[in-house]
């Protein structure tokens, strides 16, 4: 019998224990992430048919194809078979094109916002671990780029998953000061959030990551409150409102990632939002729970109000996550909610579909996946209700700027 190796000695600190197995753990997802993703290699995102383009676009895939001929907007990649296929960074020159040749109908093919709507800045909060504000963000995300809009993406969550989804790894290629930290933090060392924000593979989706580092300032806060160090700057929950606005001009939407817990970081998240969604799991554990976050929330914020705060928002909405329409307490639950919340929980659910996750084992989204990769149906059923639920968050934000 094969003794154990890693057996650590008896009477080992817990500290010294709890330390070596992180490097350990470290060392072996290095080792398996030089395998899967090669230091030289990038992840990148698939093209899409000519169909899908024209779909995305607002034309038929004929007038695709007549463009294509005429030698007008981006080139197609062109297979031996005579099938033409776009990248998402083509597809969004495609818009920019049909709004210069039809100025009038430019707001159809480019809805970047106008002058006049403001930046929406959302953000996905519940301290409920598991009720879905990774999965819920980084679809929104990806699915406002998809529609045209210029969208950052903010990880404030220091477990760093949404960075891990869109081809960051948070141990491996941040250094100090790459998360928004860097942007809020109390010292000499701030730095802007435009020498934080990376581009990403996806077209019209850019990313502040987040690492462990986030928690220096759930630590640092505490102290700079004691000592008003925050006279220097701006007070903890403005400070992200403040970053933001540094790049307000580059973006028609935010995405905000919150921590799983009612901290600084949430409550900086929260006051710099326009839109809040919170997130929820139908379990009752899990709505007990959201109660809970809502009371201590609610208290926080009039201390925060009180202080100067600006809670405001344009819309608040509940998004109903890995949802079983066919379980009867789950029904029961949601019927509920309907009944308390009416309009702001969201018409529309996330359905629990294995879809989603067998996407998520391979840090990918369905909007990235081919779809011959999981089974027909089961890939209709999970895009048909996440297009629903991004669809009417969309709604929402075209709402809060005046649009029809």
């Amino acid at each position: 019998m094969l003794q154990n190796q890693n057996v650590l000695p008896a009477g080992i600190t817990s500290d010294a224990r709890i330390s070596y197995h992180a490097k350990q753990l470290s060392m072996q997802l290095q080792l398996l992430s030089s395998r899967l993703f090669p230091p030289s290699s990038q992840k990148e995102l698939k093209t899409f048919t000519s169909g899908e383009a024209a779909q995305l676009v607002g034309v038929s895939d004929g007038y695709l194809r007549q463009l294509s001929i005429d030698g007008k907007g981006p080139a197609p990649v062109v297979s031996q078979t005579g099938r033409r296929s776009y990248t998402l960074a083509q597809i969004h020159e495609l818009r920019q094109h049909m709004a210069s040749i039809k100025p009038k109908d430019a707001l159809a093919y480019l809805p970047w916002r106008r002058r006049g709507e403001k930046l929406q800045t959302i953000a996905v909060a519940n301290f409920k671990g598991g009720s879905a504000k990774t999965t819920t963000s980084i679809y929104l995300a990806q699915y406002l780029a998809l529609q045209g809009y210029r969208v950052l993406a903010v990880d404030l969550d220091p477990q760093a998953s949404l960075s891990s989804m869109l081809g960051v790894q948070p141990e491996f290629d941040l250094s100090e000061g790459d998360t928004l930290y860097g942007a809020i933090r109390y010292d000499d060392k701030r730095r802007p959030l435009k020498d934080i924000i990376r581009k990403t593979y996806f077209a019209g989706l850019d990313l502040v990551p987040g690492n462990l580092e986030l928690m220096e300032f759930e630590h640092e806060t505490p102290m700079a409150l004691i000592e008003r160090r925050s006279a220097q700057g701006e007070v903890f929950f403005k400070r992200a409102g403040v970053a933001l606005a540094e790049v307000e001009a580059d973006y028609d939407v935010v995405v905000i990632d919150c921590p799983p817990q009612l901290g600084y970081l949430t409550l900086g998240a929260v006051c710099a939002a326009t839109s809040l969604l919170i997130t929820v799991h139908p379990q009752m554990v899990d709505v007990a729970s959201m109660s809970q976050f809502l009371l201590m929330t609610a208290d926080l914020l009039a201390v925060v109000r009180k202080a100067g705060g600006d809670l405001t928002h344009d819309f608040i909405r509940y998004v109903i996550t890995r949802h079983e329409p066919h379980d009867g307490p789950q029904a029961q639950i949601v019927g509920l909610l309907r009944s308390l919340f009416s309009d702001e929980v969201l018409a529309a659910t996330v359905l629990k579909s294995t879809a989603i996750a067998d996407a998520g084992l391979t840090k990918q989204t369905l909007y990235e996946i081919e779809r011959g990769q999981v089974r027909r149906s089961t890939f209709d059923r999970a895009i048909e209700s996440l297009d629903a639920v991004n669809g009417e968050i969309l709604d929402g934000i075209k709402r809060a700027w005046g649009r029809a």
